[in-house]
This record gives C-alpha cells, sequence and structure tokens, in this order.
C-alpha cells in the first residue's frame, strides 16, 4: 500500500469525527442514546395516529358536504366516525399532552444529574480536562434539544389535527380553553416540556437521591400546572357582554363560538347584579330577569394567552437552570 493511499484511508475517519460531538457533549451524546430512541418511537406512533386520525376526519366531513350525503340518515356511519375520533382526540391524545411535561420532568430531568450524585461522579468533575461549566453545558443541553425538538413536533401535530379536523367541524365545535385542549396546542407543550426538564432536573440536584426526585418532581409539576389553570384567566382583561335574557337560554349567558366563559349571572330589573352562585341558589329569580352578563375570554386572546404563559414558564426555568449552575459548580469547587 502506497503513502497516499494510507493517507487516504486516514482522512475518512478524520472527516466522520468532525460531525460527533467534541469535549464533554460527546459522552453526554452516548449517555442520552435511550432518550433519543424513545423519543424517535414516541413520535413516529404519534405521527402515524395523528395524520391517521386527520385525514379520516377531513374525509369525513368531506362526505358529510357531497352530494350523496345530503340526507342525515344516509351520513350517521360518518358522524359516528367524527364523533368517535374526537372522543380519542379528547380522551387520549389532550391528556397524554398533558402529561407529557410530568412525565418529562420525573424520567428525564429528575435522574439526570440525580445519578450522578448517588454514583458519585459529581465529585470526579475536578478531575476532568474540562471546566465543571462545560461539563454541565453539556449534560443540560443535549436532552434539553431532544426535549424541545420532540415536544415542538408533537405540538405541531396536535394543533394541525384540532385546527383542521376538528375546531372548524360544523357539528362538534370545541374550544381551545378548556378542559385539556389548552396543554395541547401551539407553544403550551414546548414551554411546559422545558419547564418540567428544569424543575425535575434542579429537584434532582437538591435531594441527591434518583426515586425521591422523580417523586417530588411529579407532585410539583401537577401543582404547577393547577397553580397556572387558576392564573391563566387573569392573564388578559375580561371582556364583558350583556343580552337581553331569552327563554331558550334559560337565564344564562351564551358566550360567542370558541370562547372561555370565566364568569355569568343575571341582571334584575331593579338593576340588582347576580352572580352565577346566586343563579344556581334561586333559578327561578335569574330565568325571569330581563338581562344576562357575562365575562370571557374570546378566541383571539388564546394565542396572546399562551404566549404570556410561556414567558412566564421561560423566566421560571431560566431561574431554575441557574440553581443548577450554582449548586453543582460549587460542589465541585
Amino acid at each position: 500500500m502506497t503513502t497516499v493511499e494510507l493517507s487516504r484511508g486516514s482522512a475518512a475517519p478524520s472527516r466522520l469525527s468532525v460531525l460527533r460531538p467534541r469535549g464533554p457533549f460527546w459522552p453526554a451524546w452516548r449517555q442520552s442514546r435511550p432518550l433519543r430512541r424513545v423519543a424517535v418511537g414516541v413520535l413516529l406512533v404519534a405521527a402515524v395516529g395523528l395524520v391517521t386520525m386527520n385525514l379520516l376526519l377531513l374525509d369525513a366531513d368531506h362526505g358529510l358536504t357531497s352530494s350523496w350525503c345530503a340526507l342525515p340518515n344516509r351520513c350517521a356511519d360518518l358522524n359516528a366516525r367524527i364523533f368517535m375520533l374526537n372522543t380519542v382526540f379528547t380522551n387520549v391524545v389532550q391528556p397524554a399532552m398533558v402529561a407529557l411535561p410530568v412525565l418529562v420532568g420525573m424520567f428525564v430531568g429528575a435522574p439526570l444529574l440525580a445519578q450522578e450524585y448517588e454514583r458519585g461522579t459529581v465529585q470526579l468533575i475536578r478531575a476532568q480536562s474540562v471546566s465543571p461549566t462545560r461539563w454541565l453545558t453539556a449534560r443540560l443541553v443535549v436532552p434539553a434539544v431532544v426535549v424541545a425538538l420532540s415536544a415542538g413536533i408533537l405540538s405541531a401535530l396536535t394543533t394541525w389535527v384540532w385546527r383542521t379536523g376538528i375546531a372548524g367541524h360544523r357539528f362538534f365545535l370545541d374550544s381551545p380553553f378548556p378542559g385539556f385542549t389548552y396543554h395541547a396546542l401551539d407553544l403550551a407543550p414546548l414551554a411546559w416540556s422545558l419547564f418540567g426538564l428544569a424543575l425535575g432536573t434542579a429537584v434532582g440536584v437538591l435531594l441527591r437521591r434518583t426515586i425521591a426526585s422523580i417523586l417530588v418532581s411529579g407532585v410539583l409539576l401537577l401543582l404547577a400546572e393547577l397553580l397556572m389553570l387558576f392564573a391563566r384567566s387573569h392573564f388578559l382583561p375580561l371582556v364583558h357582554g350583556s343580552a337581553p335574557n331569552s327563554r331558550n337560554h334559560l337565564g344564562f349567558f351564551v358566550q360567542p363560538p370558541q370562547s372561555w366563559l370565566v364568569d355569568s349571572g343575571a341582571v334584575l330589573a331593579d338593576g340588582t347584579r347576580l352572580s352565577e352562585a346566586d343563579c344556581f341558589a334561586d333559578f327561578k329569580i335569574c330565568q325571569d330577569a330581563p338581562t344576562v352578563w357575562g365575562d370571557y375570554h374570546p378566541v383571539s386572546h388564546f394565542l396572546p394567552m399562551q404566549l404570556v404563559e410561556s414567558g412566564v414558564l421561560l423566566v421560571l426555568t431560566a431561574a431554575l437552570v441557574v440553581l443548577v449552575y450554582r449548586r453543582v459548580t460549587r460542589a465541585a469547587l
């Protein structure tokens, strides 16, 4: 073999090595192999399921509007398909998206550094050639990128299904605010997943026990989602509406389509304003009231509300990351 052939043979590995992460990022990349495999598997299953669901919804909706399906009794199978797919999306897909940040915090964030403390490998940082800051950055960036990409793709898929196959359907109008719908759309899955990763990592650093960190992270994330649910209605000013009472509405305010009704009631003939609780206590008096009122968030508030919530979560995420850096680097000094 000539010298030229040897040089060519040795050049190939060097080109491949350029594509690999360098320094502390390479072991972090290798350690994240189980996470990457799970993420790819979940994305493949979710993509196939959601794309199939939306194609079936669009096909059924097209069938209902075509000429051969002019009579309702000839479209029972299509209506049943739409109802079934809406039920699956509401009872399976949306709760799964709500659980996503909790699972990320429990099984990705919490063990990330808690295992390092349990094994004692954190103490070896001082013996490495890289600084503790670079080592920690590599340990955090790799799973953060995997989580961000996975949550972003899942959010894009669920938002596509909801906007094109569910929200615009003439028989099953859904609102993006109530239930679990809010957590499955747009920015919410991405912001909550990154927050869950940061919170789980911080809990792992503070407790330094893997099992305890997993349990505490799950409880804290559920509490955070519950607190945000109560605070969400205050992100933007409510829109106040009133209308003449109709016997068809039985003394209750009917909000615009796809809006979020936060509070409502009735106004008596003498101007007394009754709340919804008052109406439930004395249904007859509100039923006979001449005017009903309601405070609601229109559908135009959805994206600004998500921007506000995502901003709050990103600030909390940044604060948790700073806490992790201070605890780990100080322990390594």
